[in-house]
This record gives structure tokens, C-alpha cells and sequence, in this order.
């Protein structure tokens, strides 16, 4: 019986009888916001600028769809990258050399700085530094030299932009989770004589995932939305996808629609996904 929920009354006869609290606020509260739904969802159908027949004939198009699935591979590329990148850095950042530290802390300062659309305009004209890209050994022969133009397509110049961008962020998600985790255990461990291998993928990563699934999952769902940027070079994605045909059908309302249902829908799974995967790493943890 919790204090919050129940008020006691002591009776003439020393009997004491339990009256539920009332709370009206609350009632009132939650009128407001299914009176304030109520008039949103009401909007939403009756404004007839929204054309919800067309919204319906275009969400399962088959420009639409492929430009879902560029979407998702863009996606899923993207976070590679940045995770094994990420890796690397947040591992650099906490090596005893101070050449490594510098070195990420040099890439994390230098990627966070600068937002993601200026990089993708950059590495997509990055064929305007350097006309040819050569790989060889140092003041030795060339092994290879290609045209920039034919490496840097719009799908590289987005996974140089996203990939490289979001390895800045990943890194320190994941220093921090190792941070994190109580130096004893680890001393503890050698002790017993494991390998420091040993320690880190069974003492000190299990718990540091408790700590970076949350934060990598965000970025996850926010690296979705930022794939909308790479428009910028032409790749049909989901939004340039619904551009080419609005600009066509000059239904724009209805089309940016149905590419905000569609991400709707693709955030909704990985929001559900990410529940279940922190709930995994938080078993056994007092909640």
C-alpha cells in the first residue's frame, strides 16, 4: 500500500479504513491531451490540401520502394563504418601512446566540427583537389591511379560524408561505456590471471554495452533521417525518390507525406528492435 496511491482514516473505533487519493489534476491532464489528439487526428483528415487518395497511391510506388531500400542500405553501410571506425578511435583514445591520442582526438574534433551536408558537398566535388587518386609505395612506383570522378560516385561521396562523420560520434559512445565500467573488476580479473583480451570481451564489454546500446540505437535512428541529406548529391534515396516524382506531379504535400510515413514506420522497427537488445544487456541489472 504506497503512500502516493491510498489515504488512511483513523475511525472513532480505532479501526482504520483505506480512501483511494484523489487526483484530479491528472484527470483533467489527460482530457487535455485526448481533447488536443482528438482535434490533430480531426485536421489531418479533413484538410483536404493533404489529398490522402493521393498519399495512397503513391506509398507503395515502385520509385518509392527503391528509393526505401537505398535508404537502408545507405543506412546500414553508414553505421558500419562508424562502428568499426568508432571502434578504432574510442581504442586509440584510450591507448597509453600519446601519438594515438592525439591522433583521435584530432578525427573527433575535426568531424564533429563540421556538419554532415558540408561534408558530403565536399567529398562529392572532391574530384576539384585532386583530378586522379593514386595508390603506390612512397617515392616509389605507382600501383594503381584512378579518375577521382569515376571513385567518388554519389553513393561514395555519402558513405565518405555519413560514415566518417558518424565514427566521430560512435567513438566516444563507445569510450565512454568502457570508461565507465569499474577499473576493480579489471584488476580483479588479472589477478585471476586472464588475458587482457580475455578481460575486455568478458568482464568489460558485456557491461559497457548496457551503456552504448542506448546511445549507438539513437544514433542509429538519427543516422535514417540524415541519409535525407545526401539529396544534396543526387542519390535517390527515399526523399529524392518523392522529389522526382513531385516535381513532375506537383503534389509535393502528398509526397513528402509519404516519405515521413515511410520513416515513421522504418523508426518505429529499430525503436522496437532497440528495446528488446537493451533489455538483452540489461538483464540481471536492478532497473
Amino acid at each position: 500500500m504506497t503512500q502516493t496511491a491510498y489515504s488512511e482514516a483513523q475511525l472513532d473505533g480505532g479501526d482504520e479504513v483505506v480512501v483511494p487519493v484523489r487526483h484530479p489534476w491528472r484527470w483533467a491532464a489527460t482530457a487535455c491531451v485526448v481533447a488536443v489528439a482528438a482535434l490533430v487526428a480531426y485536421a489531418l483528415v479533413t484538410n483536404e490540401a493533404f489529398k490522402w487518395d493521393v498519399v495512397g497511391r503513391y506509398v507503395l510506388s515502385p520509385e518509392i520502394l527503391t528509393g526505401l531500400l537505398t535508404t537502408l542500405e545507405l543506412t546500414l553501410a553508414a553505421m558500419i563504418i562508424g562502428l568499426v571506425l568508432g571502434t578504432v578511435i574510442a581504442l586509440m583514445r584510450l591507448s597509453a601512446n600519446p601519438l594515438l591520442v592525439a591522433v583521435s582526438w584530432c578525427y573527433t574534433w575535426f568531424f564533429r566540427s563540421i556538419p554532415v551536408l558540408v561534408q558530403l558537398i565536399f567529398w562529392f566535388n572532391f574530384g576539384a583537389l585532386y583530378k586522379t587518386i593514386t595508390l603506390g609505395v612512397p617515392l616509389g612506383p605507382e600501383l594503381l591511379t584512378a579518375n577521382t570522378n569515376d571513385l567518388i560516385t554519389p553513393m561514395s561521396a555519402a558513405l565518405l560524408g555519413l560514415g566518417l562523420s558518424q565514427a566521430a560520434y560512435t567513438g566516444e559512445v563507445i569510450r565512454a561505456g568502457i570508461v565507465a565500467v569499474d577499473d576493480g573488476q579489471t584488476r580483479a580479473a588479472k589477478a585471476l590471471g586472464m588475458s587482457g583480451f580475455l578481460v575486455f570481451r568478458r568482464i568489460v564489454l558485456p557491461q559497457a554495452m548496457r551503456l552504448i546500446i542506448p546511445p549507438v540505437g539513437n544514433e542509429l535512428i538519427s543516422m535514417i533521417k540524415n541519409t535525407s541529406l545526401v539529396s544534396v548529391v543526387a542519390l535517390a534515396e527515399l526523399l529524392y525518390s518523392a522529389q522526382l516524382i513531385y516535381s513532375r506531379t506537383y503534389q509535393t504535400i502528398p509526397l513528402l507525406v509519404v516519405a515521413s510515413l515511410w520513416y515513421l514506420m522504418v523508426v518505429s522497427l529499430l525503436s522496437v528492435g532497440q528495446h528488446f537488445l537493451e533489455r538483452h544487456y540489461g538483464r540481471g541489472q536492478a532497473r
